[in-house]
């Protein structure tokens, strides 16, 4: 985009159009010079210009090519031609979304590829890939491993009787009574009737109609054999459903993060703030939280780290970072001088790119097993000059406290410096040193601050750090 500046002046936009025509008409060479651009001395007040759009100083152009104005090449009068693009469209409208490597919903952004032996090596530990498969393909397996199982044990059944001679038309359960026969499984006539057998062998059910006689051995090791294996399928089963069932995953869907992370100040110092919650009555038992840093960083060899890993020190109130978890609380990261963002200000913290990582771990309390929450902030996330609403409210009628889940995300726009935490650090240490020693600072309140004094009756040097709300 091109800013073309104009002088203020009483006259319609008019005489500009005229003006510009007449300089086109004149040549090609005058049509493609640059406008020269004059500002008054005086510019008029912002009520004038509001009440008279025509005389705006800044008229923005789109890029085009030097042919576009006025005159083509040739040096005849260029049309207009009519544009496919939308009136609706501004260049810069659609935000560009950044890459991160935790989702909101704490999922990982990871793919790997070029894994060696991935197959083999997830078949070894089979029981944590059915863990971690989808319940579609973890049914699948199951109504499979059933189904085959059967139609195996089938075959082999009807292999022993075939082998035995109980299929001949003599030896049929119809003509046993008249030929005196003993089958090696009473009622079976051939294959559906040995994979019926199959399924009640397996699974204990036992209908009371076929039974295995001690005519053969082998009739009666299979039978024993194949409980066994009914057994311990049916168990490995059971098992992997329960796991399935209260994997931490599943719990950590009731933890809740705040959608935007903060930053204001709190006793004088810059702090970087987020809110979690639980949703579900039972509490996280000994739930810690955690802040980790996502940024590039460059050695001192040269060498470009687009993944590094900063720890970053959080914390509620006075407790540190183990939360009795029975509401929602705030979790703050005081910018001090031991802080990435130390040096970061509210221009920097929206062009910079960097991604939080927040965990919340504890073991859940009906269950007893350990849990993880994720969820991460981006740059454009982080609103500076904001403070959480409370939640948390005594009802009187209830005699209870009251958790309002509907303000969870909810923020007040309050007065905070844009200005850097160093650069704040430097004013509140310059401003300490024209206070009186007699007189309380807030920067003495303050944990991130120096308690530099300068001894004297001085006078004292007022900073004005205003935010446009």
């Amino acid at each position: 985009m091109r800013f073309n500046f104009s002088t203020h002046s009483a006259a319609p936009n008019s005489t500009a159009t005229t003006t510009t025509t007449t300089q086109a008409a004149n040549g090609g060479d005058k049509a493609t010079q640059p406008l020269k651009k004059a500002i008054d001395a005086d510019p008029d007040s912002l009520d004038s210009v509001i009440s008279n759009p025509h005389s705006y100083p800044i008229t923005i152009v789109p890029n085009r090519p030097t042919s576009f104005y006025g005159l083509s090449p040739n040096g005849k009068a260029f049309p207009r031609q009519p544009s496919c693009r939308s009136r609706n469209f501004r260049p810069g409208s659609m935000r560009r979304i950044r890459r991160r490597a935790v989702f909101k919903n704490g999922d990982c952004n990871v793919v790997q590829k070029h894994l060696q032996r991935r197959r083999v090596r997830f078949l070894q530990d089979m029981y944590t890939t059915m863990v971690d498969w989808q319940w579609r393909w973890t049914l699948l397996a199951f109504a499979l491993s059933f189904i085959l199982s059967w139609l195996f044990f089938a075959l082999i059944w009807w292999l022993i009787v075939y082998t035995h001679g109980d299929l001949e038309g003599p030896h049929l359960p119809e003509n046993q009574e008249e030929s005196n026969w003993a089958p090696c499984v009473s009622a079976i006539d051939g294959f559906t009737s040995c994979f019926l057998f199959s399924i009640e062998t397996q699974h204990t059910i036992g209908y009371g109609v076929r039974t295995t006689s001690p005519e053969c051995p082998e009739a009666i090791f299979m039978m024993c054999f194949q409980s066994i294996y009914g057994v311990m399928s049916s168990a490995f089963m059971a098992g992997i459903v329960f796991a399935k069932m209260t994997r931490a995953k599943q719990r950590a869907q009731t933890l809740l993060f705040s959608k935007h992370a903060v930053i204001c100040q709190r006793d004088g110092c810059l702090s970087l703030m987020f809110r979690v919650g639980d949703m579900r009555k039972s509490h996280i038992i000994g739930a810690g939280v955690r802040a980790q840093l996502i940024r590039t960083k460059s050695t001192k060899e040269g060498e470009v780290m687009t993944q590094y890993f900063t720890e970053l020190e959080i914390g509620t109130d006075d407790s540190g970072s183990d939360l009795f978890f029975i509401w929602p609380m705030v979790i703050e990261h005081k910018i001090d001088e031991n802080s990435p963002l130390y040096n970061l200000n509210a221009t920097d913290m929206l062009q910079d790119k960097f991604e939080i990582v927040v965990l919340l771990e504890g073991t859940v309390e009906s269950t007893g097993q350990s849990t993880q929450a994720r969820s991460s902030y981006i740059n454009t996330e982080i609103l500076w000059g904001h403070r959480f609403d409370p939640v948390v409210l005594y009802n009187k009628d209830l005699q209870a406290y009251e958790i309002d889940y509907a303000r969870f995300n909810e923020t007040t726009q309050v007065d905070t410096p844009l200005c850097s935490a160093r650069e704040l650090n430097e004013i509140y240490k310059i401003q300490e040193g024209f206070r009186t020693p007699a007189s309380p600072s807030i920067q003495s309140r303050c944990s991130c601050s120096s308690g530099y004094q300068t001894p004297g009756r001085q006078s004292r040097l007022r900073w004005q750090l205003s935010v446009p709300l």
